[in-house]
Order: structure tokens, then sequence, then C-alpha cells
């Protein structure tokens, strides 16, 4: 931050503030200049040659001069390795016990001298000098990663490391949590640390809230995902490989991962993008389910301000016939900006407003910041200050609760790696239950502390308790907001364990779906950040978190009509449907912006809700699979490399294809089919795939396609369930599967096969294992003459 950006930021937040904000940030730095101890020397070493293995389950372990490489593949088909001793355990990642290994993999002689776990998925060939080959089962290489190479500090200390890796030179990159620049990552360096970048953010900026190790490659020879399971700060430098034209040879892709510390381990899942993210799943833990009043169109705004305001918003959603499921309150209901806490001036009656409003159908849910302002009196200061023998605030080496600027000024910080804390904090979600709340939105846990300068984050020599191992804040740091989630997520659980928790958070780490989904943050307004919206959506549902969505309409600014419709269009078919903006951004409600806008956004809201059960379905099967709900063009067809290009444009489940309008001014636009028949869902026009069309996407709508032969639950004219089955092409089939709303509690979900069929010039819908039974009205579209 230069000179400049510091004037702004005292002038945001006020000038004592800012004073404190520079302090806060000279402290900062001041406490990492001396604590941890500069690197000094150090010393370099690779594994050397090899001397000898011992198989064991799943593996063995093979030895070298100067390390040792464990290698295990499990039950599911997950392959482990690690250097130096590194077991699964203890892991953020993993929710409980590492799988089970495979007892049919034997670790074996390799006949270039090396060794090798022949498993059902993948091999794993060692060779001499510890490069790990990863290859199919036909033995064409999917990865190939490098000899390691650690610096180690003469006087003891954390080593750092660097893994190579190279891939085949058609690969693709995707993944490494929320990436605004993706979904597709080309080459470039992209940092693991969970970053505030400060207001707003658009594509070209790196890193963000949500950061992860977890890469997914995808190529000719097949796709696969791995995750380097180390917490620590970190950056990842990526190429693609380039192909020989003519004679020449192919120049791999490559990824290099460097970790300023902590173990060198790694999980592999290959197969199928489906059966990848179903490994994946497996690993890292299901997806929590949404209660089905989240898949609803939901409003948020900061600056509220009071209970006349927010009935006037619900209000002007119910006069317009606009659907409203929720509705979100942020830091302006809170009393002073303290958490846990409410204005009663501006919101007397909290538990009144929020029965009235569910008696009307809507939510409310409440932002929840992890900062507590550190004064004595503040009641949740004065019971974590009682927390364990230590208190429950993360705290600098000398044994000093660590201080940071925030909305409420002076504040501390729990720590979440501590289970008593987290027991602590999840008790406190009672307060937010009292006040009629029905789920929390995590914000500001990356963690931020406003910083006049430099990394808006706590010190790195902060002190954590790391599930009693104890650590600093470079290993605590990115898995801190998946943490807080935790406490959250089991809080609400132990409180009210009829219902399914809702919560979403800013930040996270792998694994953050078994606690919630998460949203892009404060993306910025334009079309540009409505790109890095998509792209965060699609690269986290690669990464294991299907469910998200960004801030419809961007978070500062001012969006024009034309681009706050097309971003709502957008926002329509993504998991989380949230408009949201800054306070001084201006309003969010469809009518804002004149009755044209305004009657394309309901012609949204009514699709969105029409399509209810289509993502309540989508939401058990990602919790049963894995799939996220939106999916890239490649799911189904990775060996494709037209679809591995396309960034514009994704599926929804099976069925849908959707194209959304991303360029001003635009009515047309080009879109990439998938293999099979795809029918325009406005027009009925049918299109073949594989190959490009140009549609027209008027500013009423964007192009939504259905693939031939799908069942699709939607809602009927009468609210209830129907199936809408669009008509396969000749001499093939279709199908979809439905799971039926069950409420908000936990009762088991049944998956109900569908299946289409031509016959005697009739489509043809019958229910597997039903003897053909139909329990839903059927509506077939696509016949000729229909639309």
């Amino acid at each position: 931050m230069d000179g400049r950006d510091l004037v702004r930021s005292v002038k945001m937040v006020g000038s004592v503030q800012g004073l404190r904000m520079v302090r806060a940030a000279w402290r900062r730095q001041r406490a990492d200049a001396r604590i941890p101890a500069p690197r000094g020397a150090e010393r370099a070493r690779v594994p050397g040659l090899l001397v000898s293995a011992e198989p064991g389950p799943g593996g063995g372990v093979v030895k070298f001069a100067r390390s040792e490489l464990l290698i295990r593949v499990s039950v599911g088909g997950a392959v482990f390795w690690s250097w130096d001793g590194a077991e699964p355990l203890p892991s953020y990642a993993l929710p409980g016990a590492a799988p089970e290994p495979d007892p049919r993999a034997v670790l074996e002689p390799d006949k270039n001298g090396g060794w090798q776990v022949v498993s059902e998925r993948l091999t794993v060939v060692v060779s001499r000098h510890g490069a790990v080959e990863l290859r199919t089962p036909g033995g064409v290489v999917l990865r190939r990663e490098l000899p390691p190479r650690w610096w180690e500090p003469v006087g003891g200390g954390a080593a750092r490391w660097v893994q190579r890796s190279e891939v085949p030179a058609d690969a693709r990159f995707f993944g490494l949590g929320g990436r605004a620049g993706g979904p597709r990552l080309r080459g470039g360096t992209y940092r693991l640390w969970n970053t505030d970048p400060g207001g707003r953010f658009g594509p070209g900026d790196d890193p963000l809230y949500l950061t992860m190790p977890v890469q997914v490659v995808v190529s000719d020879a097949g796709t696969h995902l791995a995750f380097h399971d180390n917490t620590w700060a970190g950056r990842v430098t990526l190429r693609e490989g380039e192909e020989g034209a003519g004679s020449g040879h192919d120049r791999p892709g490559t990824c290099e991962v460097r970790m300023e510390g902590g173990p060198l381990r790694c999980w592999v899942v290959a197969g199928t993008p489906a059966r990848v993210l179903q490994g994946w799943t497996a690993l890292s833990g299901a997806p929590a389910l949404p209660p089905s009043w989240a898949l609803g169109p939901q409003h948020a705004r900061w600056g509220f301000g009071s209970e006349a305001e927010v009935r006037r918003i619900v209000a002007g959603y119910r006069e317009r016939g606009l659907p409203l499921s929720v509705l979100h309150l942020d830091i302006d209901h809170f009393d002073a900006h303290r958490v846990f806490t409410v204005d009663r001036e501006r919101f007397p009656d909290l538990p009144g407003l929020a029965k009235e409003l569910r008696e009307d159908g809507v939510r409310l849910v409440s932002i929840v910041d992890p900062a507590v302002k550190a004064s004595a009196g503040n009641a949740v200061f004065d019971s974590g200050r009682e927390v364990g023998d230590a208190g429950a605030f993360v705290r600098d080496p000398r044994g000093r609760p660590v201080l940071g600027e925030v909305w409420p000024g002076e504040c501390v910080y729990p720590d979440f790696t501590d289970p008593l804390v987290r027991e602590w904090w999840g008790a406190l979600y009672e307060e937010r239950l009292s006040q009629g709340f029905s789920g929390v939105w995590h914000d500001m846990n990356e963690p931020v502390a406003f910083s006049a300068f430099g990394d808006p984050s706590l010190p790195r020599s902060a002190r954590h308790a790391l599930e009693g191992r104890g650590g600093d804040h470079r290993e605590a740091h990115n898995v801190y907001g998946l943490a807080m989630a935790r406490a959250g997520y089991e809080g609400l659980l132990r409180l009210r364990p009829q219902e399914r928790p809702f919560l979403f958070s800013r930040s996270g780490w792998a694994g953050m779906q078994r606690y919630g989904g998460t949203w892009s943050g404060d993306v910025a307004t334009g079309w540009p950040g409505m790109r890095a919206s998509l792209a965060l959506v699609l690269g986290l549902g690669l990464c294991g978190v299907p469910y998200s969505g960004p801030d419809v309409g961007g978070f500062d600014g001012f969006p024009s009509p034309e681009l706050y419709l097309r971003w709502f269009q957008l926002g329509a078919y993504l998991p989380l449907f949230r408009t949201h903006a800054a306070i001084d951004a201006g309003r969010r409600e469809p009518w804002e912006f004149g009755p044209e806008v305004l009657a394309h956004a309901r012609a949204a809201l009514e699709g969105r809700e029409r399509l209810r059960p289509y993502f309540v379905t989508l939401a058990q099967l990602a919790r049963l699979t894995g799939a996220p709900y939106v999916r890239p063009m490649w799911w189904g067809a990775s060996a494709d490399r037209a679809l591995r290009e396309c960034e514009d444009a994704f599926l929804l489940g099976d069925s849908l294809l959707v194209a959304p309008v991303m360029e001003h001014g635009a009515d047309r636009r080009a879109v990439r089919l998938p293999r099979g028949r795809w029918y325009d869902t406005a027009t009925g026009a049918a299109y073949e795939g594989p190959g490009q069309v140009l549609v027209d996407a008027p500013l009423s709508r964007i192009p939504v396609l259905a693939r031939a032969g799908a069942v699709i639950p939607v809602r009927g004219g009468d609210g209830g369930l129907e199936l809408e089955v669009w008509a396969p092409a000749a001499g093939r089939s279709g199908g979809g599967l439905v799971v039926r709303d069950a409420g908000d509690g936990w009762a088991r979900a049944e998956v109900e096969r569908y299946t289409s069929r031509v016959a005697d010039g009739r489509v043809v819908v019958e229910r597997e294992g039903e003897e053909g039974r139909v329990a839903y009205p059927v509506r077939v579209r696509g016949l000729p003459g229909q639309r």
C-alpha cells in the first residue's frame, strides 16, 4: 500500500482508527522481524540414491541415502506418498481416520532398478533418484514428481522445500481454491496464503480469500487431482506444456510447489472427473447439505440500517411478486460492530422481526466476524479470557494476546485451532438463534487485521494451539477460517440437532465443504468482475466445495442496468444466488434498475424457483457423490480439447448447459456444445454437438440448453413436483435423477432414477425398479411442433 492508499484508508475509516491501523501494522512488522528468528545458514538436501525398500500395507517405504519415501494406496484408490516419515494424520483436510490401505497393492522391484506399486487405478513407479511417476493401468504417465529438495536451517527449525512435477504437454490446470483468473489456470505463480485483497478484486488479483493446494489436471491421458497436504504459506508455479510440431519434441507442462515449512506429503486421485471428485470427497469429507430454503433467492446489503428498512425491502419483493427466501444482515446491525450483539435502537425487536419474516417465508441470516473487541465489559471478550488455562485468544511468543485493528476497534482473535476454543465459540451462536437467525455467514476470517501497509493478517510469529501440537501463524493462517467454520457448524448442530445448519464462509481450506459453502467475497463491479465470479464458482467446485456464489452485481461501485441484469441472470443458475453490495455502492434490489430490468429479473427469479427441485436434487447428489452443481464444460468429455478451453459457459448438473452473457451489448453468443443433441429451452431449437453454434441471447434471458433425453425435476404450476423431459434423439435414450425435498432435517435421501426413450413415435418415461411407475406429472418437450 502506497501513501495515497494510506490516505484513502484513513479517510474511509476515520483518522483515529487510521492511526491505530498504522500502529498495529508497525507492531506486527516489529514482532515478525524478531520472532521467529532469521533462518540464517541453510543446508540443501535431496533424497540421494536408492538404498533399499520395505514392503508394507498398501505399498511400503523406499529408502534413499538421505531420505525415505512412504507410498500407500488406499482401498478407495487414492494414492498417498510422503517424505521423511510424514503420515496422513494429523491433517485438517481429513475429517477422521485415514482410509485403510489396499491389501492388493504391493511394493515390488521395477525393471529399471527402482520400485513400483501396482493398483487398480494407478501404478506408482519410484526411480533410483527419488522421482515418482503416476501411470494409468495402460502405462501412460499422468504425472511425474521429480526428486524434491529441502533447505534445512543449520541451527534447527522448519525446513522449506520445493517439489517440481511434470504433466503431459496437452494438460490443463484447474483448482487451487478460489482463483479469480480461472477456472483454467494458465502459466504463472499462485500464492497459498488466504488474503483479503482490500475492498474489491478482479481477474488479475491473487491470492484471494480461500486458497488450497488442490490442483485438478486434465489431459488426453486422463484426469487426476493432486493435493499437497500442507497448511504453511507457499506458492505454486504453473506452466502449460506445448506439443511438438512435425518432428519436434513435446514440452511437458510443469508444476512447482514451494512451501515455507511443514510436511511434504501428497494425495492423488485419478479417473474420470466424476470419479476424481467422488474419491476426493471420500477422502476430505462429504459436503454439508444446505437447508432447502438456502437454495432460493437471497438478498443482502451492507447498510440496511434498521428494522424499517428491512421490512421495506421484503415488502418491495412481495408487492412486485418477486420470490425471496433469505435476507442477510451485515455488520451494521451489531452494537458498535461488536459480534454477537444487536443495536437496540435500530433493531428494537429483532426476534419479532425474524418471526414476522419467517411467517412470510423469509429467513434471516447473520454475519459473524471472528475479531472480538478487546474491552473489559464486552461479554464475549470476558468469557473468552476464562477459556482453558490461557484464554481463548491467539497470543504472541511472549504470551500476550495479539491485538489487531478491525471494525469494532482494537480486537483479539479466538484461536480456533484449539478444541476448547471451538466449543466455547460454538456455544455463542445460541445468542444468534435466540435473535431469530436461521443461519450465519462468516466474514473477515482470513483472518483480517486492518493494515496501513503490507499483508492485512496476523503476525506470522503469533502462536496457535494447532490441536495441542503448538505452532505459529505461518502454519495456522490458512486453516483459520476452516477451523472457525468447524466451530460454528458444530455449535449450531449442538444447539439445534434436528435442523441442518446453514453456514458459509469467506475463508477456508481443503475440507471446507464439510461445514458449509463460501462466496466470492468483494468482487469488483464490472464485466471482468462478473467473469471472475464464475471462475471462482467453477474452481471451488473442482476443489470439492460445491455450494458457492458471487455478490450478484458486484460488491463495490454502481453496475449499469445491463450489467446488473446479466449478472442476475447468471446468479440464478449458481448454487448460492445472492445479491450483495458495499455500504456506499448503491442498492441491489431489482426494481432500482428500471421497469425493463425488473421484468427480466422477475423472469430469472421465477425460473430459479421453477428449478428449485433440480437444485435440491443437485445438493443431495453433491453430498452423496461429490459432484458439484456447477461443472466445467469438459466434465463428461475431458478428452475433448475444445471443451477444456471453454471458460464462459458451464453445465448445471448433467442436464443443463448455461451460457451467460458477459459482454456489454451482446444479444447473441457462440456456445461450444458437448457431444449429443441439445435443445434451446426458450425456443425449442435443436442443435447437434460436438461443435460450436450461435444462439440468440436477448436482454430478457441468457441461453440455457437441455440435453436430449434429460429428465429434470421442476416445480409445476400448482407448486408440486413434475418431470420435464426433453425428447431423446432417434435411437437413443436418456434419463435423470430426482431426490425429493425431505425438509430441513436429516431424513435419508431417496434417489429416484428415471429413463426416457422413444417408442412408436412417443416419448416413454419410466422409473427404474418401480415397474415403470411414474408418480409425477410429465411434460415432454423437444418434439416437432413443441417449444
